[in-house]
């Protein structure tokens, strides 16, 4: 196929060249309608290529193909039998996979529990019951790994009659699963593997990176191109190959969840990016690396400071490691993540990826370079010199066999179902009616049907207090939590 062509760029641009005029949402008609005070904030030419009647850009005129052309693209660009575009970001395309794979199906579907919390949006509006595979968990460091391939073994063995599974890979860390293993034990059963890629659009266009799911063997991919891409926030593809799935009820649920007036942006952005990485993004890619690998050495030279690599992998952790995501250990400053990131933002205006009780995560991308990173190490020696009496986290971490709730009820049936408020000192025993989710990275601590306990109720509250966002509870002081009646 031919690369070098973007035909949503083309058909943008042949739009604003014929100055077409349409009688037709949006209102605000290419920006003539649009507070003054918004425009100088966030200028004319997004609001000029905000059109809805873009030839092939909408249900009613899909037709032109163009649409079509680009995901056909996309699909050959990274291997894979086809690809959707999506406008509502990984969320909605992994809800869409879930669906297709396991909708309707009596026996479930395996879900690794270190999902992100759209996953379990999914098993909420889908009825879909849940069948953990336990991720691998580094007590000492208080930090889960993707489940091994054995233990994805094991939760087949427990659930054989399972539509498919659902791992994540990367995790928002940039730690792998062996998804080559996974992908022969699923099909030995002739059983799809979704892999939630959301981290991962990267991973196809260079071969240091950790394997690209499509290239391990999975059915169904789901990247965010806004993530570790060049697309707008909100852009997303899933991509699907060989025959476990059917692409015509895979593309029905997508539009099940879709927008009808989907925004031209997104999708420009998305096809313009696909023609970027297959024309530079080796190259691209090389600089981004090395750009990361002097960061890595630059950060641990800062005292107490621990870059974290390569005791991220090994035979009790990871498979692989995407090295685009710089993650350290704070802890032996005696300060926390939270602590560094919130000075950071206050202090040098950096922002990091994430942050949690003992690291800070810095994700890194083709557009950064010496100066972005110099700026990242220094500011991070700064917060480390200044540092004179930092205080305890305070949290009350639980064990890996104390994190591990017990499901009671479809998370479905706890969601929608009767809940009352009750205290949270005296929630332990109650079955949850809320997600609870420490974000970033967005893995819920607590899934609704779940059966709450004390430590894991006194982890959220400490955690709380100690700088934890849980932007999810109904009540977001943690003193009360909705539980089934």
């Amino acid at each position: 196929m031919d690369h070098s062509r973007a035909p949503l760029v083309d058909a943008l641009a042949d739009y604003h060249r014929l100055g077409r005029y349409g009688f037709t949402p949006p209102g605000h008609r290419q920006g003539r309608a649009v507070d003054r005070r918004v425009s100088e904030v966030l200028g004319l030419d997004a609001f000029r290529s905000d059109v809805l009647a873009a030839p092939g850009l909408d249900d009613r005129l899909a037709r032109s193909g163009h649409l079509a052309e680009a995901e056909a693209l996309m699909a050959d660009a990274v291997g894979a039998d086809s690809a959707f575009f999506s406008t509502c970001g990984s969320s909605l395309s992994v809800k869409a996979a879930m669906m297709a794979v396991a909708g309707g199906h009596d026996g479930g579907l395996l879900v690794a529990r270190d999902s992100h919390k759209s996953i379990v949006a999914g098993l909420i509006f889908s009825g879909v019951q849940p069948r953990w595979i336990t991720p691998r968990w580094d007590a000492d460091r208080h930090f889960s790994h993707p489940p091994s391939p054995r233990q994805v073994e094991r939760a087949w063995e427990r659930h054989p009659d399972a539509a498919g599974a659902l791992i994540v890979s990367p995790s928002p860390y940039g730690t792998c699963a062996d998804l080559d293993a996974i992908a022969r034990i699923c099909h030995a059963r002739g059983k799809p593997l979704i892999v939630d890629e959301a981290w991962g659009a990267h991973l196809p266009f260079h071969p240091e990176l950790p394997t690209w799911a499509m290239d391990a063997g999975a059915d169904v991919c789901v990247v965010s191109v806004h993530k570790m891409g060049a697309g707008f926030e909100q852009g997303s593809v899933f991509h699907l190959r060989g025959d476990l799935v059917d692409p015509a009820r895979l593309s029905a649920c997508a539009d099940l969840l879709m927008t009808t007036s989907p925004n031209v942006l997104i999708y420009t952005a998305l096809d313009g990016w696909r023609r970027q990485m297959v024309q530079r993004g080796r190259a691209l890619l090389d600089a981004a690396l090395r750009t990361a690998e002097r960061t890595r050495a630059a950060l641990a030279e800062i005292p107490d400071i621990e870059v974290l690599e390569d005791v991220l992998l090994g035979a009790q952790a990871s498979h692989d490691l995407d090295r685009m995501q710089v993650l350290t250990d704070v802890s032996a400053t005696g300060a926390t993540g939270y602590d560094a990131a919130d000075w950071l933002r206050a202090h040098r205006r950096i922002d990091v990826g994430l942050s949690d009780h003992r690291r800070v995560l810095a994700t890194l991308s083709i557009a950064d370079d010496e100066a972005s990173t110099e700026a990242l190490v220094g500011g991070l020696a700064d917060w480390r010199a200044q540092l004179k009496d930092p205080v305890p986290h305070g949290i009350r971490l639980p064990t890996p066999e104390e994190i591990q709730l017990e499901s009671v009820l479809l998370p479905r049936d706890a969601f929608f179902g009767p809940a009352v408020a009750v205290p949270a000192a005296q929630a332990a025993g109650r079955i949850a009616a809320e997600q609870l989710t420490p974000y970033p990275p967005g893995i819920p601590a607590v899934v609704p049907g779940e059966r709450l306990t004390a430590a894991v109720v006194d982890y959220l509250r400490s955690g709380h207090a100690a700088g934890m966002n849980i932007p999810d509870a109904a009540d977001g002081t943690l003193r009360t939590l909705r539980v089934v009646p």
